[in-house]
C-alpha cells in the first residue's frame, strides 16, 4: 500500500500536479468567500449615524451695499438683462438675466433676487437709462 502512494507522489511530481492540483480547490475557496463577504456587505443596514454641526453665523448671507441697478431690455428677445454694482470688495459687480420686458414685473424679480424691498429697487433704478 505504501508503495502504491508513493509510486502516485511520484508521478504526480514528475508531472507538477501537485502544485496545479490545489489551485482549482484554492479558485473555489476565494470565489464561495468572496460570495459570502458580498452578500453581507450588500445586505448590510445603511444607517449610520452622522452628526453636522452647522454654523448660523456662515449660512448668512454677506450684507451687500448696492450702489446702482441697471437694466437693459431687449423687447425682440424677451430677455432683460441686469448689471447691480455693489460697494463690496469681494463682489464687485452682479448680473441677472430675466425672461421678462415688462418693467414692474422686472422690478419684482429685481427684488426677489437681491432680498431687497421694490422701493429700494425703484430707487436704485429711478436714475438708470433703461435700454429698449
Amino acid at each position: 500500500m505504501f508503495m502504491l502512494q508513493s509510486r502516485w507522489f511520484k508521478i504526480l511530481h514528475s508531472l507538477g500536479l501537485e502544485f496545479w492540483l490545489p489551485l482549482p480547490l484554492l479558485g473555489l475557496a476565494f470565489w464561495v468567500g468572496s460570495g459570502l463577504v458580498m452578500d453581507w456587505v450588500i445586505s448590510r443596514s445603511n444607517q449610520t449615524t452622522k452628526y453636522l454641526k452647522v454654523d448660523y453665523q456662515s449660512t448668512k448671507e454677506p450684507n451687500i451695499i448696492i450702489m446702482s441697478i441697471k437694466a437693459e431690455i431687449n423687447k425682440s428677445q424677451g430677455i432683460s438683462r441686469v448689471k447691480v454694482k455693489t460697494v463690496s470688495s469681494v463682489l464687485k459687480e452682479l448680473e441677472f438675466e430675466f425672461a421678462t420686458t415688462e418693467l414692474s414685473q422686472l422690478e419684482a424679480a429685481i427684488s426677489q433676487e437681491l432680498r431687497l424691498p421694490i422701493e429700494n429697487v425703484r430707487e436704485l433704478m429711478k436714475n438708470q437709462n433703461i435700454g429698449q
